[in-house]
């Protein structure tokens, strides 16, 4: 390795905000969109996503690797918050009758309930904490960025 190689290329001090302001603004804005869930629903935000997820597959079905995938999320994560979310009955985990190999997490009747109940709350809270806070250009920019970025990060 060269010196140059093992250098950091430090960012400027416009990328450092942006950074910074990402940084803060994507963590306050899970932690609000969360608490709101969390009073309205008593459902956190990945719990609330998960029955989402569940909701647009044509079987109300999907295998845990395609969740934790469809969510950004680690098997271990996606494991931990289906467990919890089937005791509550939200979901059911059941063998793959493909293959026997994976998982199913499926929608219950009781986590559908949940979902049609929290969805509107949680629509306003949206709307409240990001897309009126943003003019409709701002609005679409940033959702190219972050496709941008989830892209890159695939």
């Amino acid at each position: 390795m060269t010196a140059q190689t093992t250098e950091a290329l430090w960012l400027s001090d416009q990328e450092q905000a942006s950074w910074r302001a990402f940084l803060e603004g994507t963590a306050r804005l899970s932690e609000a969109l969360n608490k709101d869930l969390e009073i309205d629903s008593e459902l956190s935000l990945n719990e609330y996503e998960v029955l989402v997820r569940l909701s647009e597959s044509p079987t109300d079905s999907l295998r845990m690797s395609q969740l934790a995938d469809s969510l950004a999320h680690s098997r271990s994560r996606i494991t931990h918050t289906v467990r919890r979310m089937e005791e509550r009955g939200l979901v059911v985990r059941e063998s793959c009758a493909v293959d026997g190999r994976g998982v199913n997490c499926t929608l219950t009747d009781t986590g559908r309930a949940h979902l049609v109940e929290a969805a509107p709350s949680h629509v306003r809270s949206v709307r409240r904490h990001l897309v009126d806070v943003l003019t409709p250009q701002q609005l679409k920019n940033l959702g190219e960025a972050m496709q941008r970025v989830a892209d890159a990060c695939r």
